[in-house]
């Protein structure tokens, strides 16, 4: 038995002695965090969601993990030193599956962490909950983005970009949350460690999930990759490895419990599981590759793949689907040529997460400081501010002598370009997070009240509105007496300008991505991690091309080359009449900014906090701008001057 589940149960027994000790709903810590609800006790405290009073015009929200005070001092001192690791290694981590640290401190005798609230469900629950088998291709989305997320880990570097690696060591299905947008985020660091060869530590873990060598205190990155392909067979059998005898998978194959699984996953996941650790695959990266490989594949017959002499799979061994050629090679990012110095910077009071406008010699973009700020192009000098009482999450439009933008206060602004002044607003009946389209006298925008609303651009008034499936959080497309949006819950809509529906199409997850309509296509983006080209008339689908991630970025066209990011951290470019990728850029973070074209260079922002310029034709990198901050924003190109925003709360403005 391994040493935290003693702690666990003797820690347990002092805290049931003492009554319950959890924090009532309503308490405050640090004057800030408002306790909401607890959402999980354990032995050495509880885990509460809480809301952060700091942003009183925005509901935040975020988890709250403590620890206790413990009577036995040795007991004590031993969980504030795990509790304070796994601050210190979280808050040296940035990685999409990763929490965000936001705080630590103690409060009278006890400790806590503050972190980034994720909504969903762990897999434990999940696998619990589910009638029958989880389904295969699931479970190879999942292992994949796992595969990432410890491939970063295990190449992880210190701040002088030293290699730093960190091992996991506990890689189960309760401490894999599946969040809102299904991906998965790795939570629980409570034992992970610093890596060092050769170095031995306590035998720590979870039976069942652990490998072999763990039991002997020794702990590496084969080690995170034994208790991964541990948890996929759990997956995929509903087999507890923990109610099994120790590493007796090759008695309980995958296929035998689940004959629906393909042979190649079967073999990567017994890749995964070799007893000795030299068998297993090389490396997070060998493995992930030899996922995607299998994703790949329209057969589930394992053809000529096979494991190698020592029991491991090759990913090169793993041809592509028949009658489709190899993709093509990642193109590497390039050393930056030159040091990009901003012509401007203008300083807003947050994060400005919405795509700046460029019209008439202004720059108009809206913060998180509820302010729509307008300054000149020329120099970023501050013309106006127009504050509104929630934060500005989309991106203005102007038509004529007015500036509209949504506002989380649930309402439109119709602001007067000039002087900054309200003209009318509009009321919606939730937030809106949508930017505005300006077509035919109305402005379109959707709303989280699930509608899309059309108003008159002259009065304010509502000429109709459409009820969708959920939120509606895109910029719609609006040509051809047709309004084309997609909503939170996968539905994608083709209206006429009565507001009455003419088709509809159903992805598998939401539709945040904007759609782009060109010869008579659309083409957008899916949190199922698809592209799709449909066809304006009838909403038929000619093409989808597959990322890695959820896709919330929103396509740009050039040619015959689309461009769109994903949070795989990768830009696409995309062939409009094949479907097929022409080359791929991996950036260091998700790529969530919409692309823009100019003069054959494709510019867009990254979580990473970089803005990229890259060769249309080929995706070669010509220059990086590194922000202070994640860029979600989308650049704004006009007379050679790349306009763009960032989470460090600055407007840039960058020579194209």
């Amino acid at each position: 038995m391994f040493d935290t589940h003693k702690i666990t149960r003797s820690m347990t027994t002092r805290i049931q002695g003492q009554g319950d000790s959890s924090l009532r709903p309503g308490a405050i810590l640090q004057n800030r965090y408002s306790i909401i609800r607890v959402l999980g006790v354990g032995g050495m405290g509880s885990v509460y969601q809480a809301r952060d009073l700091r942003f009183p015009n925005a509901t935040k929200y975020v988890a709250v993990k403590e620890i206790i005070n413990i009577a036995d001092p040795s007991m004590r001192e031993m969980v504030v030193k795990i509790f304070e690791r796994e601050a210190n290694t979280l808050a040296s981590l940035d990685h999409p599956a990763i929490p965000k640290i936001y705080d630590y401190f103690n409060q009278g005798d006890r400790s806590f962490l503050v972190m980034e609230y994720i909504e969903g469900k762990d897999l434990e629950a999940y696998l619990n909950d589910a009638g029958g088998m989880v389904a295969e291709e699931h479970v190879v989305e999942w292992a994949i983005e796992l595969c990432d997320v410890l491939s970063y880990l295990h190449n992880h570097k210190d701040k002088d970009s030293k290699p730093d690696p960190i091992i996991f060591r506990d890689l189960k299905p309760s401490n894999l949350m599946l969040d809102q947008h299904g991906s998965i985020r790795l939570i629980d660091f409570g034992i992970a460690r610093n890596y060092q060869a050769g170095q031995k530590g306590t035998m720590i873990g979870t039976e069942g999930y652990s490998p072999p060598e763990q039991y002997r205190g020794e702990a590496s990155p084969a080690g995170d990759i034994y208790a991964l392909g541990a948890t996929l067979h759990h997956l995929l059998t509903k087999q507890d490895p923990r109610l099994e005898p120790p590493f007796s998978f090759s008695e309980r194959p995958v296929r035998k419990a689940n004959p629906a699984v393909s042979l190649e996953m079967e073999a990567i996941i017994n890749t995964a599981l070799n007893y000795n650790p030299a068998d297993r695959f090389a490396s997070a990266q060998a493995m992930k590759e030899a996922l995607q490989m299998l994703r790949r594949r329209t057969s589930g017959v394992l053809s000529t793949a096979r494991p190698t002499g020592t029991g491991r799979i090759d990913a090169a061994n793993l041809p592509p689907p028949p009658g489709e050629a190899p993709k093509a090679a990642v193109t590497p990012a390039a050393p930056v040529r030159a040091e990009v110095t901003p012509l401007w910077a203008f300083k807003c009071e947050d994060e400005v997460r919405g795509s700046p406008l460029v019209a008439n010699g202004m720059v108009y973009v809206g913060a998180y400081d509820n302010n729509l700020y307008a300054v000149t192009a020329a120099d970023g000098k501050l013309l106006w501010k127009y504050a509104t009482d929630g934060g500005l999450p989309g991106s203005p439009a102007i038509h004529q002598d007015l500036v509209f933008i949504g506002s989380e206060d649930r309402r439109l602004h119709a602001i007067l370009a000039k002087s900054g002044r309200l003209q009318w607003t509009y009321y919606a009946d939730a937030a809106i997070r949508s930017s505005p389209r300006i077509a035919d006298g109305h402005v379109f925008l959707g709303a989280d009240d699930r509608y899309l609303h059309a108003v008159n651009v002259a009065t304010g008034r509502k000429a109709w509105r459409f009820q969708a499936g959920e939120a509606v959080r895109c910029r719609p497309a609006v040509a051809n007496d047709r309004v084309y949006f997609g909503c939170e819950s996968g539905e994608f809509y083709a209206l006429d300008m009565r507001g009455e529906r003419k088709w509809h199409f159903k992805a598998k997850r939401g539709l945040t991505s904007s759609p782009l309509l060109a010869n008579n296509t659309l083409y957008v983006g899916s949190l199922d991690g698809m592209v799709y080209a449909l066809d304006a008339s009838s909403g038929w689908t000619i093409w989808r091309f597959r990322t890695n991630k959820a896709v919330l970025s929103s396509p740009a066209i050039d040619g015959n080359l689309l461009f769109i990011g994903s949070a795989d951290n990768n830009l696409y470019a995309i062939d409009v009449r094949t479907g097929r990728e022409t080359w791929r850029f991996a950036a260091d973070g998700q790529i969530n900014s919409s692309p823009a074209v100019n003069k054959g260079v494709v510019y867009v922002g990254s979580v990473d906090g970089g803005v990229y310029a890259l060769e249309a034709a080929n995706g070669k990198l010509r220059w990086k701008f590194k922000s202070g901050g994640p860029v979600t924003s989308s650049p704004a190109i006009v007379n050679d001057v790349v306009y763009v925003g960032s989470f460090d709360h600055h407007l840039y403005a960058l020579t194209a």
